[in-house]
C-alpha cells in the first residue's frame, strides 16, 4: 500500500472521529471526487459567513406562513395588472413579452431575468413590475420580484409599499428571506424591496450572499424578476447579470440616446441579453406598437374598442 494511499486512509479516520463518528474499514476518498454523501444535512454546505443552503425544509407552505401579508396600495396608473381595466393600453404589450420569454425557455435555462437601462427614468422599473404582475396571471405561476437597485429604488413606491426590511438588510447578513420578502392583494406575487440605504451597494451585491437567497428561493418560483440600477452609472447591473439567466433592456423612445444604449449594451455578453423594451411609445403610434415588447405613457388612456 503506498504512502499516500495511507495518508488519505489516515484523514478520513482522523475526520471521522472528529465529527463523531466511524469511518468505513477500507474506505478510502479520493480527494479529487470526494462529494458529500446524501445522508449529510445541506445547511451544512454553506460557507462560513453565508445563510444555509436550500434544504427539503424550506417549502412554498413554509414561505406562506412566514412571509409578511402587507396592505399594498399600488399606483394602479402604472401597475397595469391590478385594477379593473382589461383592456388598460399596456397589458397586451406585456403579454406579448411574456410569450417571447416562454419560448426562449424551450431553448435554454430561464427564470432568473434581470430587467435594467442605460440610464435612469427609463422605465426599467415599470416594465419589470409589470413583468411579474403578467406572469401570475396565469393560472398556478409563481412570480418574484426583487428591486435590486439599491441605490435610487422606486419599486415599493410604485407597489405601494414599504421598502424594508429589503434586500440590503439581507445582503448584509440582518436578516433571512422570511423577514425581507413580502406579498400583496396579487396571488402569488411576491416581493423583495431594496431596503434600508447602504454606502456600499456595488460590493454588497459581489459579497456571494445574493447568489445564496437566488439558490435558496429559486424552487419555489416560475420567475423570478430582478429590477436592477442602470448599466452606463454603475456597474451593478453587470455584477446582477451573473447571477441571472438573462437580460431585458429597457430603451425609452425618443429618449434614450443610441452610443448610450450601445454602451449599456456591450456591458453584457451575447449569451446574457435577451432583447430590448422600447418603452414610451406615445398612443398615436399604435400601428407600430405590435413589433416592440413594451408601450407606455403616463397620458395614455385605456385603449378605444
Amino acid at each position: 500500500m503506498s504512502r499516500i494511499h495511507e495518508a488519505l486512509k489516515k484523514a478520513e479516520q482522523e475526520r471521522a472521529l472528529a465529527q463523531g463518528g466511524h469511518s468505513e474499514p477500507g474506505r478510502v476518498v479520493d480527494a479529487s471526487s470526494e462529494s458529500v454523501p446524501m445522508s449529510a444535512p445541506l445547511d451544512t454546505m454553506a460557507a462560513p459567513g453565508l445563510p444555509p443552503a436550500f434544504s427539503s425544509q424550506f417549502t412554498f407552505d413554509t414561505l406562506l406562513a412566514r412571509c409578511a401579508q402587507m396592505q399594498w396600495s399600488p399606483d394602479e396608473k402604472t401597475m397595469l395588472f391590478f385594477g379593473s381595466q382589461e383592456r388598460m393600453y399596456g397589458t397586451e404589450e406585456f403579454r406579448t413579452l411574456r410569450s417571447r420569454l416562454y419560448q426562449m425557455r424551450e431553448k435554454r435555462p430561464l427564470k432568473k431575468v434581470l430587467v435594467t437601462s442605460a440610464l435612469p427614468k427609463e422605465g426599467k422599473t415599470f416594465v419589470a413590475a409589470n413583468l411579474a404582475q403578467v406572469m401570475v396571471q396565469q393560472h398556478g405561476r409563481r412570480a418574484l420580484v426583487i428591486d435590486a437597485d439599491l441605490r435610487g429604488s422606486r419599486m415599493h413606491e410604485a407597489l405601494g409599499t414599504t421598502s424594508a426590511p429589503g434586500l440590503s438588510d439581507y445582503l448584509m447578513g440582518e436578516g433571512d428571506e422570511f423577514s425581507v420578502m413580502q406579498r400583496g392583494p396579487m396571488d402569488n406575487l411576491f416581493f423583495i424591496p431594496s431596503g434600508r440605504l447602504a454606502g456600499n451597494p456595488a460590493e454588497l451585491v459581489a459579497n456571494g450572499r445574493l447568489k445564496f437567497l437566488l439558490n435558496r428561493v429559486e424552487p419555489l418560483f416560475d420567475w423570478i424578476i430582478v429590477d436592477s440600477p442602470p448599466a452606463v452609472p454603475v456597474s451593478d447591473s453587470a455584477l446582477l447579470a451573473n447571477f441571472c439567466d438573462g437580460v431585458l433592456m429597457v430603451v425609452r423612445s425618443n429618449s434614450t440616446p443610441s452610443d448610450i444604449a450601445r454602451k449599456a449594451r456591450q456591458e453584457f455578453t451575447d449569451q446574457h441579453l435577451l432583447g430590448v423594451v422600447l418603452n414610451g411609445i406615445n398612443v398615436d403610434a399604435s400601428n407600430y406598437t405590435r413589433y416592440y415588447y413594451g408601450a407606455y405613457d403616463k397620458r395614455a388612456t385605456p385603449e378605444k374598442q
